[in-house]
């Protein structure tokens, strides 16, 4: 099978295990992970806490459940199923699972405990290759860790790790940039006039602060897009995006009063819009996508923090991090929980959607859904 960021081939189950990480973003532990395959390439990888060992049996039983219906979702052809932990808890979900995949059609390929020293095969029956007593491995110096290190990707010591890479700035930084939003909020309110004062303020009704309108979205089929003031706005943007994805492509980063213009701009959903396009399509510029919107999600003020993360969420998500992904949306949701494409997201990635179902930009959703007579809910 190949693993998908470098088609570095995995042969063995020291393979597997070392690719698990890197697909993760962290090393996990007293878990269950499913990893999918399409033909010989990995598509798509599920991870979930065991169950303790004084769970009832039907914890274990949801759990595979929910699970293999994800799976059986994704179209795979063969899953491999690692659980990381103790065998009182491991086993009885694994072989759990096991049933629940074949319920849905989905052939198991392999079936593994591991406990970061040694794994053991639940189907492999020789003693020559998988002893009673284990299988010592090494994740460390395999090729499959050097390949996905070259390639950018890294595996955190644990999920806890993975969250503390999104925790925002403290101390002398978050007072530098409480300053610099001040300052960027008089600046922008200079050039675009009172609504970026507004959204300085964090205004009621305003997006950032949970309102759902937006005079002049931003849509082709909008009178607003003709405006003046929109028109503006809408160019401030699209200049502080390119400005910012070539900062970070070059290895660079925004100052304090950068990211403080690029935060009070993207309240507004016009500019947010179409920061989400240019993420649809970045292609190989990608993973400069992830270094702004994670740096600009950290050191944003607190009430503007909603729309880079949902960014960041979505750039994480196409990029195969699904981890990474749901702790942006929850980032987002903890700064505004009525903020609805955060919401949205989070609901994709709760169904185990493609990222491909939200090409359309958010703006064309709700006009398309205005066509069809339903509420809106873009936020």
């Amino acid at each position: 099978m190949s693993f998908p960021t470098s088609r570095v081939t995995l042969h063995t189950p020291t393979d597997l295990l070392a690719a698990v990480p890197y697909l993760l973003g962290f090393h996990p532990a007293d878990s269950v992970v499913v990893v999918g395959l399409a033909g010989t390439r990995v598509v798509f990888t599920a991870r979930a806490d065991l169950p303790t060992s004084q769970a009832p049996p039907d914890e274990a039983l949801a759990l595979a459940d929910q699970l293999g219906e994800v799976l059986a979702g994704q179209r795979v052809d063969i899953a491999l199923i690692i659980g990381y932990g103790e065998a009182a808890t491991v086993t009885r979900t694994v072989f759990a699972l096991r049933d629940a995949l074949r319920g849905y059609g989905v052939a198991v390929g392999e079936m593994l405990r591991a406990d970061g020293a040694r794994y053991w095969s639940y189907l492999c029956q020789s003693v020559r290759c998988c002893p009673a007593e284990g299988t010592p491995y090494d994740v460390a110096g395999t090729e499959v860790a050097a390949a996905a290190t070259y390639a950018g990707r890294v595996a955190l010591p644990d999920r806890a790790a993975l969250e503390r890479s999104l925790t925002p700035t403290e101390g002398a930084e978050r007072e530098a940039m409480e300053r610099a939003t001040e300052r960027a909020a008089r600046a922008l309110t200079s050039e675009l006039g009172e609504e970026a004062e507004q959204a300085g303020r964090g205004a009621p009704g305003d997006p950032a602060g949970g309102g759902e309108d937006d005079p002049g979205d931003g849509g082709e089929d909008d009178p607003g897009d003709r405006d003046g003031p929109v028109r503006d706005r809408r160019r401030a943007g699209a200049r502080a995006l390119t400005l910012a994805v070539r900062r970070y492509a070059d290895g660079g980063r925004l100052t304090d009063d950068e990211v403080a213009r690029l935060a009070l701009l993207l309240v507004r959903i016009d500019v947010r819009d179409l920061c989400w396009a240019r993420i649809t399509v970045a292609g190989d510029q990608l993973e400069a996508h992830l270094r702004l919107w994670r740096d600009v999600t950290r050191r944003a003020r607190a009430d503007l923090v909603a729309a880079p993360a949902t960014l960041f969420g979505y750039t994480a998500w196409r990029s195969g991090d699904g981890a990474l992904a749901w702790i942006a949306v929850q980032r987002a949701l903890d700064s505004n929980p009525a903020y609805s494409l955060a919401l949205l997201l989070g609901e994709a990635l709760d169904r185990a959607l493609p990222p491909s179902l939200l090409d359309e930009q958010p703006a064309d959703q709700r006009r398309r859904r205005r066509r069809r007579g339903r509420p809106t809910r873009t936020g």
